[in-house]
């Protein structure tokens, strides 16, 4: 780190808020992990202040030891490139891919930042279960 505070990531706890995520939200994929950000409503326990993170790593990607060791790469990798752009009252789960483990960190660290630099401005994408005007 650079000497200074480190920047506390609270978490997503609830697995309906990740299915939220997953479900409603916007997603962006890049080559070590991909990236879900969804608006939290009003009415939401967690309210409208500060950002929540919630890190998805399969048991396909290794044990145990292998999967921790993923996450606080992301977590790491979040807390020193993307406080900018993050958005209060938004949801972001981090969704690792096989390369999240071997790559080296300052491509992990390029990702996170193109990604969340990126998503804030996509597009909602149509629903699956909406049908498209004719």
């Amino acid at each position: 780190m650079t000497g200074g505070k480190m920047m506390p990531l609270e978490t997503i706890k609830k697995r309906s808020d990740f299915l939220s995520a997953a479900a409603c939200g916007k997603k962006f994929i890049t080559k070590t992990f991909i990236l879900q950000m969804h608006p939290r409503s009003e009415t939401h326990p967690a309210g409208k202040i500060g950002a929540r993170f919630g890190f998805t790593v399969t048991k396909k990607m290794g044990n145990a030891v292998i999967r921790n060791r993923i996450k606080r790469r992301l977590r790491a990798a979040i807390r020193q490139s993307v406080e900018k752009y993050l958005l209060p009252g938004h949801d972001y789960v981090v969704i690792s891919r096989n390369k999240a483990l071997d790559c080296p960190f300052t491509d992990l660290l390029r990702d996170m930042e193109f990604a969340f630099s990126r998503i804030t401005y996509m597009k909602d994408s149509p629903k699956k279960n909406t049908v498209a005007p004719s």
